[in-house]
């Protein structure tokens, strides 16, 4: 069962804060406390909602949220985690999603884009299914369908048992090569970085992450998935198996792949590259979804269930000297691609045909 929110809300609020900025807040939703960020944006396209990862405070996603050019943003710690108080009982998805409602009400929207990464590509996925009307894009990035995911190793998983790569950072210069792959194999600095933002993780907020998606999954319901979907999966994951990214962009009917050539943590790594990806497919004019019934994708969950889908991948490729471009500039010259796409005048019509 969906929870339907009504289109006829009230109007996006005004903005009085300058683009670029980061306005960060407490804002309390059916009793809960949650820390809110913000990142004003001169767009005019609906905001986009950003679930972090687990333990993930919002000033990881800080990078990201600094390397959009356009669109307003909005992220917030879930409850037990950074600057939101613990709530009494644990909770499940839909309860994360039921709060994200509830704030994006309080703000004033009536339509927004959603993006989720690893954890919170979960709850982005809950919240899409939960609210279809809500969500109109859907971004989800180093993420699976829950606990019928290919899971990473054992050593791995082991490491992420508990939030100690969180409180320590020693701990987390030693393990996090193992955990993120990508640049994280070979920058030190960049480790440095990425642990110098993170909050202390509260042991019990922790665990309520884990048990939030113990036993959840969204394999029986990802074939009614309305919304356009653009799958992220790094190529070196050793987290979140980039084979997950196959499955998930098979099993949404309208969804695309792309493979960046780097680990979990993308996002941070390549923040403006990966922000001028987003933000090129939240803005793409030329993308239209042919209606189709529910049967219709019933039927098409079950052929792509039979057979593997190509990905669309971005990975090194020889250029005309003779070298390799990396994944960074095939990210950037796919993402220019999108942006320099005339734009139309206001009240013209583009071909169809």
């Amino acid at each position: 069962m969906t929870d339907n929110l009504t289109n006829g809300g009230p109007a996006k609020p005004a903005a009085t804060e300058k683009p670029g900025e980061i306005e960060a807040r407490q804002i309390a939703i059916d009793g809960q406390l949650l820390q809110v960020a913000i990142r004003h944006g001169r767009g005019q396209q609906p905001p986009l909602l950003l679930f972090n990862g687990i333990a993930a405070n919002w000033e990881l996603a800080k990078p990201l949220l600094e390397a959009l050019t356009s669109t307003t943003a909005i992220i917030f710690d879930v409850p037990g985690v950074g600057g939101s108080p613990r709530p009494l009982l644990p909770y499940r998805p839909s309860t994360v999603a039921r709060l994200a409602a509830g704030l994006i009400a309080e703000l004033g929207y009536a339509e927004i884009d959603v993006a989720g990464v690893s954890w919170g590509g979960a709850i982005a996925q809950q919240f899409a299914h939960q609210y279809p009307k809500l969500c109109r894009r859907l971004v989800l990035a180093a993420t699976a369908a829950g606990v019928t995911m290919v899971p990473a190793s054992p050593s791995v998983l082991w490491k992420m048992a508990t939030p100690r790569r969180y409180t320590d950072k020693d701990y987390m210069n030693r393990v996090a090569a193992d955990l993120y792959g990508g640049a994280f194999r070979n920058d030190p600095a960049l480790i440095d970085r990425h642990a110098s933002a993170m909050h202390s993780a509260r042991n019990l907020g922790y665990l309520y992450q884990l048990l939030a998606v113990a036993g959840w999954t969204s394999l029986p319901w990802l074939w009614s998935l309305p919304q356009q979907t653009l799958v992220l999966m790094g190529s070196d994951d050793p987290l979140v198996p980039p084979i997950n990214g196959v499955f998930l962009a098979g099993l949404i009917p309208n969804a695309e792949l792309r493979m960046i050539d780097d680990g979990h943590l993308f996002m941070v790594t390549r923040p403006a590259e990966t922000a001028a990806l987003i933000e090129a497919f939240l803005t793409d004019e030329n993308r239209h979804v042919e209606p189709s019934s529910l049967l219709s994708r019933m039927v098409s969950w079950m052929e792509v269930s039979l057979r593997r889908p190509k990905a669309d991948a971005i990975k090194p490729e020889q250029n005309n000297k003779g070298g390799y471009h990396d994944g960074h500039d095939l990210i950037h010259r796919d993402a220019e691609e999108v942006r320099q796409r005339p734009r139309l005048a206001e009240g013209e019509c583009r071909p169809t045909g």
